[in-house]
């Protein structure tokens, strides 16, 4: 577990959730006719204007075009359409197709984040962490993550879980960050697992356990946490060859309930 913000986990996850987010949409998208995407959104259908957005944003069955993307996109969230303004919201924070603005990259996630969308809050939160395009405000951070971890957003619960921990912008909690952990840890998400790991082998918000300890820092390293390895391994040498055969144990079937769980998911 990190135990200060330095380098920001959640950075780094948002790009690998955005991965998952375009690859499910593109299917949906590829198999509508374009002309027909185009007439609808040319007319002021506000879901054809997010589509042919989408679109031109990857590059699929027109030309790759970032600002084709954001005037579809705005179009569709000048009307209300709450995928369309996350999306233009995570254009204006990363200046594609627009020169970057966190000001303006802000209003439109703040307006996706109040009708209920996940990643934009998410997002918002981070914008508050940081400070970007608003004051820095770790309460408003957390407020945002919140939103999204209720929802299921994992990247929120770790950030939560985090904030929780240390007692930044909200009370320290170390049971509370063990729950939000716990949530992401059970979706996948290595730094979560890693997280966990680390209240196991401390004892916080939790007996402390060398042996669930290394089961989590053994699916935090399958998962892709480079540190976890370590940090496994560092366990393992205090450990008597029944714990040890006890936590490989525990580690299998933690990655197997995940898996199942992600199948499940993808039916």
């Amino acid at each position: 577990m990190k135990t200060s913000w330095g380098k920001p986990v959640h950075i780094i996850a948002f790009t690998r959730t955005l991965l998952i987010v375009l690859a499910v949409a593109v299917c949906t998208v590829a198999a509508a006719d374009l002309e027909t995407v185009r007439k609808k959104a040319e007319a002021g259908d506000a879901t054809a204007q997010y589509n042919l957005g989408f679109m031109y944003e990857i590059g699929e069955g027109v030309p790759h075009d970032y600002a084709e993307a954001v005037k579809w996109y705005r179009k569709a969230a000048e009307q209300g359409h709450a995928e369309a303004q996350f999306n233009l919201g995570r254009r204006y924070r990363n200046g594609w197709g627009v020169a970057e603005d966190y000001a303006e990259a802000v209003k439109w996630l703040r307006k996706a984040a109040e009708q209920g969308n996940a990643e934009a809050q998410f997002n918002l939160g981070d914008m508050y962490y940081l400070g970007r395009g608003v004051a820095r405000d770790a309460a408003e951070a957390a407020k945002w993550y919140r939103k999204a971890a209720e929802q299921g957003n994992a990247n929120a619960q770790t950030n939560l879980g985090l904030m929780c921990a240390n007692g930044h912008g909200v009370a320290r909690d170390a049971a509370e960050a063990l729950k939000w952990y716990r949530k992401a840890a059970e979706q996948g998400n290595a730094d979560a697992q890693s997280s966990l790991g680390f209240m196991y082998v401390n004892g916080r918000g939790v007996p402390k356990d060398d042996v669930a300890a290394y089961a989590w820092y053994s699916v935090a390293a399958t998962s892709g946490d480079y540190n976890a390895p370590k940090k496994r391994d560092a366990i393992k040498r205090s450990l008597t060859p029944s714990q040890l055969e006890k936590g490989q144990v525990m580690a299998r079937e933690i990655f197997e309930r995940i898996a199942k769980q992600k199948a499940e998911e993808g039916e």
